[in-house]
């Protein structure tokens, strides 16, 4: 009987360092892209800077790669969450999460449309009102969401949220709709207005942004998904990949009956990684650098996101790196470790906080990573749309 593999959690780390291109930089947008499966987009600032952390791209090669070439999308996905994927993951990304991310929103909205006071079938309305703006689209090209309303005036019916709450809120339907059609597919966030921090998108039927893109069948699509997270973030558990796609646990065993993983034994209990990858458990030079390395990550950063259980790389830094709500801020690596956190205060200057010694050279190299990175940005300062105490305390 062949024994069970073991990875250690400096063997983790040290796969960690190589596959997500903190050891050597990638080559573009794409490459960093490909190697995350897919960058954490809530925050627009954190899709340049995960770029910038792993390659010699810059914020125009970012752009370029997501509005003129098109080869990264910014879509809905796993957790409903909103990530820029590489161009020819759309289509997994759609049957695996988004497809049934969009039953439930739209159900949802014609829960919320019931406050608005319509004399009609709400379900026969908002299809009518879903096909009037994909049609707006279709017909003046790129618009953002007043635009789209001055065209569809249905979109401005007012709905209430948390109707009798405290926290009771009124608004139009419009971005509701837009990302309803989003989440089906149908449309596609292009381009900003203004700078590349802004989150203010024209909207574009995804026929005439994406032509070409294909339809998959839900079970393949899970499948692919997961593979892919595997040979990015394994070895790791199964509760890491429940809680990365936000499936089911039943759906989770499903995939993973097709996949057929292998299970390997890490420090903290049973794991999974992928057939044929499990080679990787002794050091070598593909995958442990000679050389630590330093690196910045930025809030949201699909590295430290990637897993549930982060205590192999996350030490005691959780609560003063995460929000309270799960969103983890900027930090600094060390040899695959978080190690600190980082800032920028007003004016651009980038603020560290070591959280444990590293040793003199290790500051040394962080502190080179930090005056990099604040050259390349130009004096641009991008602060977290989600704080965390480190942040918000190095920022002030």
């Amino acid at each position: 009987m062949n024994a069970t593999p073991k990875f250690r959690d400096d063997r983790r780390r040290a796969r960690l360092v190589h596959r997500h291109c903190l050891a050597t930089p990638a080559r573009g947008p794409e490459e960093v892209a490909d190697s995350l499966v897919a960058l954490h987009a809530t925050d627009p600032a954190s899709v340049h800077l995960s770029v910038l952390a792993r390659s010699r791209a810059t914020t125009q090669d970012v752009e370029r790669a997501l509005y003129d070439a098109r080869t990264l999308v910014r879509m809905l996905g796993m957790r409903r969450t909103m990530f820029v994927v590489p161009r020819e993951l759309v289509p997994v990304v759609q049957a695996a999460c988004t497809d049934d991310i969009a039953i439930r929103q739209r159900k949802l909205l014609l829960r919320h449309l019931a406050t608005a006071g319509l004399e009609a079938d709400l379900d026969a309305w908002l299809a009518d009102v879903e096909r009037g703006t994909y049609a707006a689209l279709d017909a003046n090209g790129p618009s953002l969401a007043a635009q789209v309303a001055d065209a569809e005036p249905r979109l401005r019916t007012e709905i209430v949220m948390a109707e009798g709450k405290p926290y009771e809120s009124r608004g139009y339907i419009t971005n509701r709709v837009l990302f309803l059609l989003a989440a089906q597919g149908r449309v596609v966030r292009g381009r900003p207005r203004g700078s590349w921090l802004s989150t203010q998108y024209a909207w574009s039927t995804t026929a005439a942004w994406l032509p070409g893109l294909d339809r998959l069948d839900a079970r393949s699509a899970r499948v692919e998904l997961a593979r892919r997270w595997l040979r990015a973030f394994g070895p790791a558990t199964v509760a890491d990949l429940t809680w990365w796609s936000g499936w089911t646990a039943g759906r989770v065993r499903t995939v993973l009956t097709a996949l057929d993983p292998v299970e390997v034994e890490l420090d903290a209990g049973p794991g999974i990684v992928l057939r044929g990858d499990t080679e990787l458990t002794e050091p070598t030079e593909a995958t442990e650098p000679a050389e630590p390395v330093a690196a910045l990550l930025p809030a949201l950063d699909p590295t430290p996101m990637g897993w549930r259980e982060r205590d192999w790389f996350l030490g005691a830094h959780r609560e003063r790196l995460f929000d309270r709500t799960g969103n983890i801020g900027p930090t600094v690596w060390w040899d695959g470790r978080i190690v600190g956190g980082w800032a920028q205060r007003p004016g651009g200057d980038i603020a560290i906080r070591l959280l444990e010694d590293i040793g003199a050279d290790a500051t040394t190299a962080v502190d080179a990573a930090a005056e990099r990175l604040y050259g390349r940005l130009g004096g641009l300062t991008a602060i977290p749309k989600f704080r965390t105490p480190v942040e918000r305390d190095l920022s002030s």
